[in-house]
């Protein structure tokens, strides 16, 4: 679901230094989340369970425009079929809703986003046998992340749309199987329709990745569907049980209705 609030333009805080003690707190109390809690779930129980569900962010962002969140689960959590990344003070809350294959359990997925202003940064799962949502979060401090300007001008941007790349990080054995890390990495200005262009100070139309589809050969790893929180150039890290496919499969489709993708070899050492 894509939640829009009005939208106020930040000025981007000066970078300060990461102090020893700055680390990722726990979520804060805010309004903001009891009306999105309904919007989005209803009156579906979730349960805050520390230690079935974390989630890892800095808590003072360097670039409130490329903001790291890392979704993990203990090996004998439960497998989850669905999970949705929400920013509740951005001007569209939930960053995006993913759902995940058996390949994917336990869960070991970052992505990048943008943070608008101090925000909690929550993911709210499923598990796959049904049951109350998890939920874990973080607290972090970002402004302006929505407006930023883009890292390159539109010309570049559109030359080099749809370029992708699966790069092969780890390879582990594991009582269940081989287990491997990739990173997807995909060109696209992911516009989020906030940004101003820096020659005619015109406002920059929102396109952005909406669906992005990961299979190992024909088997699903995880599906996404993105909004304008993911941030510009998306960088996907996760980690998966190897079925001996040998091969990454992509597949995205914008909010233009452009389709681009690719088949990746995934060596077998």
């Amino acid at each position: 679901m894509q939640i829009v609030r009005p939208f106020v333009i930040c000025a981007t805080l000066a970078a300060g230094p990461l102090w020893a003690d700055e680390k990722p707190s726990p979520m804060e109390p805010g309004e903001a989340w009891q009306s999105l809690r309904l919007d989005v779930f209803g009156t579906d129980a979730i349960a805050e369970t520390p230690g079935a569900l974390m989630l890892d962010a800095p808590f003072r962002a360097h670039d409130p425009a490329l903001v790291p969140v890392r979704l993990t689960q203990p090996a004998d959590g439960a497998p989850l079929s669905e999970i949705t990344l929400m920013i509740d003070e951005n001007p569209a809350p939930v960053a995006a809703t993913f759902t995940l294959g058996p390949a994917m359990h336990p869960l070991d997925l970052e992505v990048r986003v943008r943070v608008n202003a101090y925000s909690n940064v929550r993911a709210v799962a499923k598990a796959a046998n049904g049951g109350d949502w998890l939920m874990a979060g973080r607290f972090v401090r970002a402004t302006g992340g929505c407006a930023a300007p883009a890292g390159k001008d539109a010309e570049a941007a559109l030359a080099h749309l749809g370029e992708m790349r699966v790069q092969p990080l780890a390879a582990e054995q594991t009582p269940d199987g081989l287990r491997r890390t990739a990173k997807l990495m995909i060109r696209h200005p992911n516009y989020s329709g906030l940004q101003r262009d820096q020659v005619t100070l015109m406002t920059i139309p929102a396109r952005f990745i909406h669906l992005l589809e990961v299979r190992q050969g024909d088997e699903l790893l995880f599906t996404m569907s993105g909004g304008i929180s993911i941030s510009e150039d998306p960088v996907f890290t996760f980690r998966y049980r190897d079925s001996g496919a040998g091969e990454i499969r992509v597949r995205a489709v914008d909010t233009e209705g452009v389709e681009f993708g690719g088949s990746f070899a995934i060596s077998a050492g």
